[in-house]
């Protein structure tokens, strides 16, 4: 089983991130991850998304795999991604609000900065998961800021999980891919079971491979 996470920009040490997430969620698999250095370094709103579209689709044309992950909790270009290629592709954003479902779980979305909310609340909308969103919050952390981690940033966002869980939410979605390797770190500090949607979407993406072959 070979799933490829597509990193949608060009930060390569994110790229080594999310791949380590998803190995250690899946340790059976064989796990890639390819970097778009064509993109920007970060996916901040729109117009980021929308710039990283050609290279990441470029990426998965040459893809080899039983499953890609497109590494971007903006699902970026997924359903485009999902026309091109004979094999399942999953989106980090989409495998949470999965998951979350599945689990039984109303949710609050954390994620980076607040030009992200309508996104990913469209994103949310667009997949039928509207019902079961308490809330999208933006911690004001830079993406980049975020994958440094620290001290500061785990102290940030865990005040705004706990802000999240006030609106009501049974989990808290890690809104963005640079949060993975945090998952550890930040479900130590925080009363609400947290989803990361890299560990989610390894999950899915290996339910997917065996529907579709088994």
């Amino acid at each position: 089983m070979r799933i490829v996470y597509i990193n949608p920009n060009a930060t390569q040490a994110m790229t080594d991130g999310i791949v380590a997430a998803a190995r250690a969620a899946l340790p059976g698999a064989q796990i890639d991850g390819l970097t778009n250095l064509a993109g920007p370094p970060a996916i901040e709103g729109p117009e980021d998304g929308d710039a990283a579209v050609p290279g990441m689709l470029a990426l998965l044309a040459e893809c080899r795999a039983d499953a890609a992950v497109i590494a971007c909790f903006d699902d970026t270009g997924l359903a485009q991604a999902q026309a091109m290629v004979p094999f399942p592709v999953l989106g980090i954003g989409q495998s949470a609000y999965v998951m979350a479902g599945l689990l039984g779980r109303k949710f609050s979305v954390v994620t980076s900065l607040a030009v992200s909310i309508p996104v990913i609340e469209e994103n949310i909308a667009h997949g039928g998961y509207a019902g079961n969103c308490a809330s999208v919050r933006a911690s004001g952390l830079p993406v980049l800021q975020i994958e440094a981690g620290g001290a500061p940033v785990l102290t940030r966002l865990a005040d705004e999980i706990a802000l999240a869980q006030a609106d009501g939410a049974g989990a808290v979605v890690l809104g963005c891919a640079g949060m993975a390797p945090l998952t550890g770190a930040l479900s130590a500090r925080c009363a609400v079971p947290l989803i990361d949607g890299v560990s989610a979407s390894a999950h899915l993406a290996a339910a997917a491979i065996g529907f579709r072959t088994g």
